[in-house]
C-alpha cells in the first residue's frame, strides 16, 4: 500500500530570525549552524532569501491538483448504491474515468472501509 508522503515542517520564523541575528552579530556561519542545529546550506539559503525578499518566511506552498472526485456527497450516494462491488467495478461505473486507487482514496476520505475476506487458519 502506498503511504502519503508529506514535507517536513518548516523551521519557525523565530529560529530563522535568531540565526540571522547571530550571523549579523559577527558569529561564524558554521558556528551558528551548529548552535541552532541546522545545516550550513539552510543558513545560506535564509541569508539569500532575506537579501532578496526582505523576509525569512518560507515561500507559500501551491495547492495540489484538484481531485477527480469533487462532489463527495454524490460520491457517498454512489457508494451506498454500489457498495457491494469491488473498487475496480465501481471505478468502471463512475461517470468519469478514474483508477481504482483514486476511488480507494476517496472511500477512505468519506470514511468507508473495504470489505474484508474471512480468513480461516491454515490447517496442516
Amino acid at each position: 500500500m502506498c503511504e502519503e508522503r508529506r514535507m517536513p515542517a518548516a523551521y519557525s520564523n523565530d529560529l530563522r530570525e535568531k540565526a540571522l541575528a547571530a550571523v549579523a552579530a559577527g558569529e561564524r556561519k558554521s558556528h551558528v549552524s551548529q548552535i541552532f542545529n541546522i545545516s550550513r546550506n539552510t543558513l545560506d539559503l535564509w541569508i539569500k532569501r532575506k537579501a532578496e525578499t526582505g523576509s525569512v518566511s518560507p515561500r507559500r506552498s501551491r495547492p495540489g491538483p484538484a481531485g477527480k472526485i469533487r462532489d463527495l456527497e454524490a460520491f457517498r450516494t454512489f457508494v451506498e448504491q454500489h457498495g457491494h462491488l469491488t473498487q475496480e467495478q465501481m471505478a468502471a461505473l463512475w461517470p468519469e474515468p478514474i483508477s481504482s486507487q483514486t476511488l480507494g482514496r476517496a472511500l477512505k476520505r468519506i470514511g468507508f472501509t473495504r470489505k474484508k475476506e474471512l480468513r480461516l487458519p491454515r490447517t496442516r
